[in-house]
């Protein structure tokens, strides 16, 4: 299946409800395991991700299929070392491609014992779920913070707690930090102290508590505002004052020409007057699930860039690196990599344009949702494998019907 995405005018006026952030569920759905809350948790995501973290929760089996779900893989692989018991955890082919090494010695140090059931150092995992004690890890801090989100979540519950020490430059250090913070908000005290993490061993209060809504999701409203002419946009239920490091994307957005003004029910986003920068430097070291969205909008806009701190684009849902140089070319843009963890566009369209470009997602959600909205410029365009958006923001293509985007389904 694909879809025609087409804008037939300059505006972007309404209301949308934005679906809940998927990191904080995932999160809230661990510590809620970990804490044996009787509470149910509100306004949780309906992604994909999310939805495969409650089936393993709700499940009568010990062998579980997550598909897609890199966060689910590495959240319950830390999560089912510690349940007493034999599991099994699998994903799709492309899971099987994305690398676990790390974490799994790490656990493997705490106690844990896993085994890869085809390749090592990659999924299928068996895991004897067991007590585990605590020590001090090394860990590398420029991996994926999802494997220290993981073991951190259950540190609290570990024989003698978890001390981390991260060596290197630290990747997604926002994402970190808010593991941290729901932490603490389910009664867990940390010391982070430099380059180590100290979490004693406590227990987790069960409590009451919603989850946010998603500033990643938030992001490509930010897209389509800066590429349209006349903006009056609703985003419900976004709040500046966020866990989310994403929620830094306001600032960024302000100096493309956007102003985020809070309102009763969440943010309005409207044009600012200001000027677009010639060039833009970015970092996105802390942010990198947004970088596709400023590569497409950068390109949309003619403004030439040099991104840095995506070197953990590679092991996502698909290569974002290769993807976007790939996808961009077909809008004429030829996008280097000086070096890893690095993009940059001269501002030139050297490569020939495709007139209706169709759109590769490569079963990355990202993909679909940063691209769509460059129809506003780029005029119809073709997203391919569409339904890929149900991993993070099942609702994506009905609200962009909703402020008067044309999405018209054409079966392959």
């Amino acid at each position: 299946m694909k879809y025609l995405v087409s804008k037939p005018n300059k505006t972007l006026v309404g209301s949308i409800i934005l679906p809940s952030s998927k990191s904080i569920a995932n999160r809230a759905l661990i510590i809620h395991a970990l804490s044996n809350s009787p509470f149910p948790i509100g306004n949780l995501s309906d992604s994909d991700d999310t939805r495969v973290m409650q089936q393993v929760f709700n499940s009568n089996s010990n062998h579980f299929d997550i598909g897609h779900a890199g966060t689910a893989m590495r959240f319950l692989t830390a999560f089912l070392s510690k349940i007493v018991g034999e599991w099994i955890i699998t994903g799709s082919d492309r899971m099987k491609q994305r690398p676990i090494g790390i974490l799994v010695d790490a656990l493997n140090k705490l106690g844990a014992k896993i085994e890869y059931l085809e390749n090592d150092g990659f999924p299928p995992l068996k895991i004897y779920g067991s007590h585990l004690k605590g020590c001090v890890l090394e860990l590398d801090g420029s991996v994926s913070s999802q494997y220290i989100s993981a073991l951190l979540m259950i540190a609290p519950t570990l024989e003698d707690g978890l001390t981390l020490r991260l060596k290197n430059k630290i990747m997604s250090r926002s994402y970190i930090e808010m593991t941290l913070k729901l932490m603490e908000q389910f009664g867990v005290t940390h010391v982070w102290k430099g380059n180590e993490i100290r979490i004693s061993e406590q227990k987790y209060i069960a409590r009451q508590f919603s989850v946010e809504a998603d500033w990643s999701g938030a992001s490509y409203w930010y897209e389509m505002a800066v590429l349209a002419e006349e903006v009056d946009l609703e985003l419900i239920g976004l709040t500046t004052d966020s866990l989310q490091g994403d929620s830094v994307l306001a600032s960024w957005f302000e100096k493309l020409g956007i102003q985020t003004e809070k309102t009763e029910k969440g943010s309005r986003l409207t044009k600012n007057g200001q000027a677009l920068p010639k060039f833009l430097q970015l970092d996105f070291i802390e942010n990198p699930d947004v970088a596709q969205t400023f590569a497409v909008l950068c390109v949309m806009k003619q403004i030439p860039f040099h991104f840095t701190g995506l070197e953990t684009l590679k092991i996502k849902e698909t290569n974002r690196i290769a993807a976007l140089q790939d996808e961009l070319a077909k809008f004429g843009a030829k996008i280097d990599e000086p070096t890893h963890g690095e993009l940059k566009w001269d501002g030139t369209f050297p490569v020939e344009k495709q007139t209706v470009p169709e759109i590769e997602t490569y079963h990355d959600h990202r993909m679909a949702m940063a691209f769509a909205p460059a129809c506003q410029t780029f005029g119809s365009l073709a997203i391919l494998d569409p339904m890929v958006v149900t991993k993070s923001y099942p609702g994506f293509w009905d609200d962009l019907k909703k402020v008067g985007f044309v999405v018209e389904s054409n079966e392959q």
